[in-house]
């Protein structure tokens, strides 16, 4: 009875294994939203990451959260750490290009509460007197993310803040762009 217990643990373990091998390995989650209010006002919301408080979801998590600049003050080469709760985390992001008005590329490092490396992208389309803005994060996962994403995938899990994300910037640029 025991042998035929252990050998139907080793089946659904072998099974699970080979389920979560024949996971995607790559992910991309994309949200989209139209600003009334000029490219270059839009711009200036992400390519400043000191500007990011004002409508990055994650901002309001931790009020305690430690903040960190360097490099440059805005555009490629500027730098934003963070150090936070369990809500937050920590990590790094630096800006690695920066075309005006169009786009702001993003190398993004979690370091906890799982340590990762991903693209984040903003694209911004000027149409009249409005701005589309693209907001998209890519990555590879590696053995236990795909296990992780079994059961949340990275959609799901980061999908929900890039949208409140949006809303709150499409707030601060349309006031700003009043001004």
């Amino acid at each position: 009875m025991l042998k035929k217990i252990l050998v139907v643990i080793a089946v659904v373990i072998i099974a699970f294994l080979i389920v979560v091998a024949l996971q995607p390995a790559d992910f991309n989650v994309t949200r989209s939203t139209t600003i009334t209010a000029p490219a270059k006002v839009v711009f200036a919301q992400v390519n400043d990451l000191h500007k990011w408080d004002a409508w990055s979801p994650w901002a309001k998590l931790d009020p305690a959260m430690k903040q960190t600049h360097e490099g440059a003050s805005a555009g490629t080469g500027a730098v934003y750490s963070w150090t936070g709760n369990k809500q937050v985390g920590e990590g790094r992001m630096t800006i690695t290009e920066s075309r005006t008005n169009e786009l702001i590329r993003i190398k993004l490092e979690f370091l906890k509460p799982f340590a990762s490396i991903n693209t984040t992208e903003f694209t911004f389309k000027p149409e009249g007197s409005q701005t589309t803005v693209n907001w998209s994060m890519r990555g590879t996962n590696n053995f236990m993310a795909k296990a992780f994403c079994i059961f949340m995938n990275m959609d799901k899990m980061v999908g929900g803040d890039f949208e409140k994300g949006l809303a709150q910037m499409k707030s601060v640029a349309e006031a700003a762009s009043r001004n």
